[in-house]
């Protein structure tokens, strides 16, 4: 082997092992941001906050999905990166290049529609009559059973409304 196929080879791993090493750093940075629509989950930012409460009887409650609306961008990165990485490894010279970008470009499609999936959340739309006499309609996780007839709290103020059993 000359000593230029030797050099091109620790320079192709040191590129597998570098993308390798930003998929996974990316990967730890996007599990930090978790967001949830259940009722019994409050950010720390909305912790130690007044809430008002109002009280009423559940009309209706349908069954929803909550799509996460705003993507990351992680599915497509860590796709992309683990396509290129798989990519690089397939052929030589051009091949080789081809193979890479090919593997990036399918990689991110596939990571993006993955991620596209995980941000859906089975949810409830619960329609509740306040004492009042008011209508209300809130969105939430479908993770606290609510039922029509049920008495409930709406609690709100500081970020979202959540409905609860009494």
């Amino acid at each position: 082997m000359s000593s230029t196929h030797l050099k091109c080879t620790g320079m192709r791993t040191g590129r597998i092992l570098a993308v390798a090493v930003l998929a996974a750093s990316v990967s730890v940075l996007a599990g930090c941001a978790n967001r949830s629509a259940s009722s019994s989950v409050y950010s720390y930012d909305q912790a130690q906050h007044e809430q008002i409460v109002r009280t009423g009887t559940v009309v209706s409650v349908r069954n929803v999905t909550i799509q996460n609306a705003k993507s990351s961008g992680f599915g497509g990165l860590a796709g992309g990166a683990l396509g290129g990485v798989a990519g690089s490894a397939v052929g030589g010279g051009t091949g080789n290049i081809l193979a890479t970008v090919g593997g990036a470009i399918a990689g991110a499609l596939a990571g993006n529609a993955v991620e596209n999936q995980t941000g859906k959340t089975k949810g409830l739309e619960i329609t509740v009559k306040l004492d009042n006499g008011e209508t209300r309609v809130v969105a939430q996780a479908a993770d606290v059973p609510l039922v029509a007839g049920q008495r409930v709290r709406l609690v709100s103020g500081d970020g979202p409304t959540r409905v609860v059993p009494m």
